[in-house]
């Protein structure tokens, strides 16, 4: 393996960390056969897709670069709807997902539900709908902004809020790091960006098991899954970051920089190890 290459248009901390931050159009002109790279497309700040560039995952690919992160992985993740579909089809735990949209019908939404955009992040434009008139106020509201006319939202049912939340950091087929994140005082969402607080967290044998599972429904070979309690040790998956950004505070057992990059380089290996086997079938 020559080179381990962050697809991103943004040299986060985080991508800085695990190899070299290359866009889209730079990987298809220095990548070639025996290199790695990893997408790590983020959702748009405007809430109505994914950054551009995954038509180069699949260039890199045709092109003999082993690629982590794939058009697949990142749509199932990004895309809530395609998220809730690739985790209800494992068998996953999620809460029931509806799709609402200006050119379909409404469906039955029955509150509470949370009504977030399609391809969101952040936190933003995140509402909680306890009644029905709650929820027509949200719907007229959300009906304004680009993202809902573009993409539409999702309504959610309501995994009721405990104040915490716990970020799992999964690299190939591996639990990376961890965290605890923590709702600020009179806030029911757990967003750092919205002033939640991370605290340092082992995960338990049940939490971890979902997260794997999560990532694996999803094609993902580095991502964050976000897991809600729903009873004692039992976890219920609310998202699955395709980009997730972590911290030094994320680690478990050593730098988790160092466990992620170690498990993607394994993870490449058997990829290519596979990819003969796979062609004579």
């Amino acid at each position: 393996m020559s080179t381990l290459a962050v697809v991103a248009h943004r040299a986060t901390p985080t991508n800085t960390r695990l190899g070299a931050v290359l866009t889209p159009a730079q990987c298809l002109a220095r990548l070639g056969p025996g290199d790695v790279a990893i997408g790590r497309l983020d959702v748009l700040r405007s809430l109505d897709g994914i950054e551009p560039g995954l038509w180069a995952l699949d260039r890199l690919e045709r092109a003999g670069v082993t690629v982590l992160n794939g058009r697949r992985a990142l749509v199932n993740a990004h895309d809530k709807l395609a998220t809730a579909v690739a985790l209800s089809t494992s068998g996953v735990p999620h809460p029931r997902t509806r799709h609402v949209a200006p050119w379909e019908p409404l469906p039955v939404i029955d509150p509470p539900v949370v009504l977030k955009p399609r391809f969101g992040s952040w936190g933003s434009d995140v509402f909680l709908c306890t009644d029905e008139a709650e929820l027509d106020r949200t719907l007229a509201e959300v009906a304004t902004r680009d993202w809902f006319k573009a993409t539409g939202a999702i309504a959610q049912e309501l995994v009721p809020p405990t104040g915490f939340d716990v970020r799992i950091v999964v690299a190939g087929g591996r639990v990376a790091g961890a965290i605890r994140r923590v709702a600020a005082p009179g806030e029911w969402r757990t967003n750092v960006a919205l002033g939640g607080r991370r605290e340092p967290v082992r995960p338990s044998a049940a939490a971890c098991e979902m997260a794997l599972a999560a990532a694996q429904a999803t094609g993902g070979a580095l991502v964050g899954v976000d897991l809600l309690p729903a009873g004692p040790d039992a976890w219920v998956v609310l998202e699955v970051n395709g980009a997730v950004d972590f911290t030094a505070r994320y680690e478990l057992d050593g730098d988790v920089f160092a466990a992620v990059r170690a498990a993607l380089a394994a993870e490449a290996l058997a990829t290519v190890a596979a990819e003969p086997a796979e062609a004579a079938v």
